[in-house]
């Protein structure tokens, strides 16, 4: 998995660096790291439920944020473990766009081992950036 969790980092919360090629394979890891904090085995969520998302930020590293926000906001709102099954990020007049389609299904804890909740993303040395490798994000979640 393009993503890793770091334990000296946080003591009272959950850090994780993720990478990939491509911005949009940054995304996804990431994506997957904040949920796997939350549920042991990722393969336990079955694809019923899709939800679309269109966000916008002026900024990568907070169209990030606005991302991962999403995905604990319909967990908390519609109790949905969602997973990203397709993503595009465009940029334009100083804005940069995230079109996703995630898929997931509601949370039911005889079937997803459910370890811990994730409140929110923190800025406690949140960044984004594009290496000579590809792009890389380092983020605390709040639990």
């Amino acid at each position: 998995m393009p993503f890793e969790y770091l334990d000296d980092i946080a003591t009272a919360d959950v850090a994780f660096r993720a990478w990939g090629a491509t911005v949009e394979e940054l995304f996804s890891a990431a994506a997957d790291a904040l949920m796997n904090v939350m549920v042991e085995h990722l393969e336990t969520i079955v694809r019923v439920e899709a939800r679309h998302m269109e966000l916008e930020a002026d900024a990568m590293d907070m169209l990030l944020f606005e991302l991962l926000q999403e995905i604990i906001f319909y967990k908390d709102a519609d109790q949905l473990l969602l997973r990203l099954d397709r993503l595009e990020i465009t940029a334009g007049a100083g804005r940069f766009i995230l079109r996703a389609q995630a898929s997931g299904e509601a949370i039911d804890p005889t079937r997803h081992d459910l370890v811990v909740d994730v409140k929110a993303v923190t800025f406690h040395r949140y960044r984004v950036e594009q290496t000579p490798q590809g792009w890389e994000a380092m983020v605390i979640l709040d639990i």
